[in-house]
């Protein structure tokens, strides 16, 4: 059955519209395309850093390389949302095709715009949720996105495959037919360049979490870097974590245990005494904010030692916190972390000992890490080797 004659008409007046034709969907295809590419590399990156394999172990340094993918994850993401609206509102006319399909190939190539198209819109809603820090679903996000983000990227590879050779014509061929806009309708330059302030107005008003010269104009970050305990934002109060007894408990005892030659149990004061370490380093969050820091503290390394361990290629350490509960309770440190003396246990944050709801008596910082996995109330260092 054919659609109403008024659609088809509908649907070709729509074609003729610069805002509409195939040059103008190939460029927001292309700009579309290195976003969803940064955003994967980004993100994928991010999942390691989460979930590390041991064939491919995180390195330390460059210190600020996790706040710097981050911060361009989360901001690519936002300027995302206007790029992906303009390619739909660009090519929604060619659904009303008559017939829907013209064959096998056409039909794939169709159905293959259900999961990109899926995909792009719950990677985006999700990730702007995740940085409100709202989450209106059951599901752990880190793994829905993570999935997602597979199936999305795999199916826009297939759409890159089917539709390059029509993209690839529309761009090269001067003096496109349908170039002109109606009197009083908005061309393609004009369109193009709406979308073009549209995602940079969303990217600077997103980048303030970071970047310190655009901060005035923060509109839809999730935190200033600068607001916060002791000058750095808190995502888990102590209260929250349930850890304000064991924390402030007179009786602490820090253990290094696991695979040493000799335990090791130090009381707050005499980690205090042996933080001798100091260090300006970055602490960044999956939410795309960040923020640099003086912290003061006893490097792993030099608390193996005391253990009499020597530091090699199988070693790693699992660093236990108070927390009786939670996803990221502990977090582990692998060789090259350990060996790096910036990653220590911090007493002590921008001159003051460290807040309670900054991980006091003790907490881990290092550098190149991912928030989370900067393990708060510290009370025990398990060594394990290969």
């Amino acid at each position: 059955m054919r659609p109403p004659r008024a659609l088809e008409e509908a649907r070709d007046d729509a074609l003729r519209r610069p805002v509409h034709d195939a040059r103008t969907a190939a460029i927001l295809g292309i700009a579309l395309g290195v976003c969803f590419l940064v955003c994967f590399l980004t993100g994928l990156y991010s999942h390691l850093q989460q979930h590390p394999v041991g064939w491919l172990p995180i390195p330390p340094r460059p210190a600020s390389l996790y706040r710097v993918t981050q911060g361009l994850h989360v901001a690519t993401g936002f300027a995302t949302v206007p790029l992906l609206l303009a390619k739909l509102w660009s090519v929604y006319p060619r659904l009303f095709r008559w017939p829907p399909v013209t064959g096998v190939a056409h039909a794939l190539e169709r159905l293959m715009l259900v999961p990109l198209v899926c995909g792009a819109v719950f990677l985006l809603f999700s990730g702007v949720a995740n940085v409100s820090r709202w989450y209106p679903w059951g599901f752990y996000f880190p793994a829905a996105h993570y999935w997602v983000a597979w199936i999305t990227v795999g199916a826009l590879v297939a759409h890159v495959g089917a539709k390059a050779a029509i993209a690839r014509a529309a761009l090269t061929r001067p003096g496109h037919p349908v170039a002109a806009a109606a009197p009083g309708t908005l061309g393609r330059r004009g369109f193009l360049g709406a979308v073009a302030v549209a995602a940079g107005v969303v990217t600077v008003t997103t980048a303030g979490q970071t970047v310190a010269p655009l901060r005035p104009l923060t509109l839809f970050a999730q935190r200033r870097p600068d607001i916060g305990s002791q000058g750095v934002p808190v995502n888990r109060s102590a209260v929250q974590a349930g850890v304000v007894d064991a924390a402030g408990d007179p009786s602490f005892r820090l253990r290094v245990t696991g695979a040493v030659n000799r335990p090791v149990e130090l009381t707050a004061g005499e980690l205090d005494r042996m933080a001798r370490r100091e260090a300006e380093l970055p602490i960044a969050c999956v939410e795309g904010w960040s923020a640099s820091a003086r912290w003061r503290g006893v490097p792993v390394a030099d608390l193996l030692a005391a253990a009499g361990l020597e530091i090699d290629d199988g070693v790693t350490v699992r660093v236990e916190s108070l927390q009786a509960s939670g996803r990221y309770r502990a977090s582990e440190l692998n060789h090259l972390q350990v060996r790096d003396l910036d990653t220590m246990l911090a007493v002590a944050l921008n001159g003051e000992r460290l807040d309670l709801d900054h991980g006091f008596p003790c907490r881990l910082i290092a550098p190149n890490r991912a928030g989370v996995l900067q393990t708060k109330w510290v009370h025990e260092l398990v060594v394990s080797r290969a």
